[in-house]
Parts: structure tokens; sequence; C-alpha cells
């Protein structure tokens, strides 16, 4: 199976509510979509999120990538030779990690289809092919969060993230009415995205500490260079805290664990530059019986299913599942692949992503 042509579409999806963080405000999914076409007629479907404040990547900044550095050196090669096509890909250019992470996804999914098996069984899955995300609550009023958290249990969603790291007193009152809320039927897991210091993050997480109030996780309370922050923080409070904009690749994971700068590690297909180096994570971190998070960015269910195949290939690895991007999506523009219902993710049998086509995807003329 050779690799004829590679194709590029814009996918755009609102969302149910907007997506607020301490760094960003989304409404829409609006993604770029790769397609690998074969000489026998099969393709492998890819996804690339821009998410400028985190990775740097851009709509134009993704589609120069794969259009004129990547994808020219994987026209003519042979699906099966997966670890060279993928070397290819991470060693084209610098950085540009959610463009390197669409292309790998759909290079995964060919060579999955090639041998006709699911992907998280190429990858050494074979257990229970199901997962269970948490559900992520915006930042926003409090009566509004607190409406928000209720209406997701009611869903069924056992476990909510909670965005916070726009106004440190504030933030401590918004967790507080929130865990008053849906104490005993969901787990809450706080995420700051970069918006407090290292000493706000200490004050914060003793003062609901001492209110009473358990949290699962702290998810990168500081900025992503201040590992020492990162590290001061791990040090001084009980609730467990995750590594995410401060870990991209394997070496960085190296770097956090040996300095014991935090207790989880999130990977994302977007920072990783796609699965490959999300293998290389998971295993590092296993060897080091640290726990995984696996998350997305505002993506649709592609890119996301790409993330479950490998949650359930790495499952002892990978122990939290953060891939509620297609539950906050207003439809699934995808036919066939991975099944979202709410809270239960679950794959089927088919071979690759088992992704049969996309709907309102907006062709990308070259150019």
């Amino acid at each position: 199976m050779k690799i004829t042509d590679i194709r590029l579409g814009m996918l755009r999806v609102p969302l149910k509510t907007p997506f607020k963080t301490a760094l960003r405000t989304v409404d829409t999914v609006e993604d770029i979509v790769v397609m690998i076409h074969t000489d026998d007629g099969r393709i492998g479907y890819g996804e690339a999120a821009p998410t400028a404040v985190i990775t740097g990547d851009t709509h134009g900044s993704m589609i120069e990538a794969i259009r004129k550095v990547i994808g020219p050196r994987l026209i003519g090669r042979d699906v099966a030779d997966l670890n060279r096509n993928v070397q290819l890909v991470q060693s084209a250019m610098e950085r540009n990690t959610s463009a390197k992470a669409a292309v790998e996804i759909a290079l995964y999914d060919l060579w999955a289809q090639l041998y006709g098996a699911p992907l998280y069984r190429m990858l050494g899955g074979g257990g229970d092919p199901v997962v269970t995300t948490d559900l992520t609550i915006s930042v926003d009023y409090i009566d509004k969060m607190v409406a928000d958290s209720l209406a997701a249990v009611d869903r069924g969603f056992e476990s909510l993230k909670i965005k916070v790291g726009k106004d440190i007193g504030l933030d401590i009152e918004r967790v507080k009415a929130i865990h008053a809320a849906v104490d005993g039927r969901a787990l809450l897991r706080l995420d700051a995205n970069q918006g407090w210091t290292a000493k706000q993050a200490v004050f914060a997480i003793h003062a609901l500490e001492d209110a009473g109030v358990h949290l699962e996780l702290l998810e990168q309370p500081v900025p992503a260079r201040d590992i020492e922050g990162l590290k001061y923080v791990t040090e001084r409070v009980h609730t467990p805290v995750m590594a995410d904009e401060s870990v991209f690749g394997p070496s960085e994971v190296i770097d956090l664990i040996q300095r014991r700068a935090a207790d989880i590690i999130n990977i994302k297909l977007m920072k990783t530059g796609g699965i490959s180096n999300a293998i290389r994570i998971a295993d590092i971190a296993a060897v080091h019986g640290v726990e995984c998070m696996i998350g997305c960015m505002i993506e649709s269910a592609i890119s996301v299913a790409a993330a479950v195949h490998l949650a359930v290939a790495k499952a002892g690895a990978i122990t939290k599942i953060d891939l509620d991007g297609p539950s906050l999506c207003t439809f699934d523009p995808v036919e066939g692949g991975v099944e979202f219902n709410e809270a239960e993710i679950a794959i089927g049998d088919a071979p690759g992503l088992g992704i049969r086509s996309v709907r309102g995807l907006e062709p990308l003329a070259d150019r």
C-alpha cells in the first residue's frame, strides 16, 4: 500500500457553550483535517487543532508545514514502513507539533487498516476497549459554573475538570461552591492553565484542603516554563499536581520526573507531535511509576479517537481520561470510528480508527 496523495480540509463544529480558560475563549472547533490517500483507495484520517497560546500552531502554519515540508516526504512511501514514515515526519522540521500529530495519526490509521485491526490492538492493547472521560466546566460566574457542574453530573459524568486561574480569591469560592453542589457525586479536577504563581497555588490549595474540599488533582498551576515553581507547589500540597503545558515531549518528561516537579503527566497528541512520542512518554512514566492522563485540545472525534486508542493500548500507564472534546460539540461530524456517548467512550472492531467519512468538511485547495 503506497501513499499517493495528501489532502487537507477545514472542519468547523460549534461548541454547545463557549470554552473558557485562563488563556482563551473558544466557541467553535476549527481544525485542519488531513486525509492521506493510498494506491488501493484507502484513506487515513488525522486532525490538527490550532492552539497558538499553547503549541504556537495556527491554521496557516499547519497548512504550510504539511503541504510544503512534511507531506512531500511521504508521497510514494509504503504504509507498512511505519517507523521510517514517523521518523520522516518528526525530522521534517522543528516544533509544529500539531501539524506533525495530524499526519502521524493518519499514518497510524492507515497502518492499522493495512493489517485489518483496530489501532489499539496494533499498539498492543487487548483489554476492554472502553474508557470513561471527565467533562470540562469553563471558568465563569459562580452560579453558572455550579449549574454547569450539576448538569454534567446529571448527564452521567463522574469526574469534572474545573477551569480556574482568572482570580485567585474568586477561584477558591468557585471551587467551594461546586464542591458543595456535587460532593459525593463527582470527583473534581482543578485546572489553572498557568494562571497562578507558585505561592498563589499553594495558598489556594491549602485554603481548599482546609475547607474540606477534596481534589483529585491540580493541573498546571504555574507558567509552563516555571518548573521550579511547579516543584514548589508539588512539595507543599497534599493534592497531586499534574504537568500539562510544561511537558511536550519525552525529554521534558524525563527532566520533570528526575526533578520530582509533578506527580502526574498530561499527554496530548497536539503537544507530543502525534502517537509515537505519546507512546514514549507513557512508557517512560510507567518505568518510573508515574501516572499519566491523556487529554485533548478543542478537537473533534477524529484526533480524539486516536487518543482513545492510545489510552486503551497503554491502560497501565494512562490512568486518567480527559477526552471530552466531542462531548463539547453540538454534533459529531464523523461517520464510523469511536463511539462517544457522554462519559463513556467505546472502540469498535473496524480496522484503524474506523472512520468512514467526515461530514461538513471544507476542502482546502492546493495553492
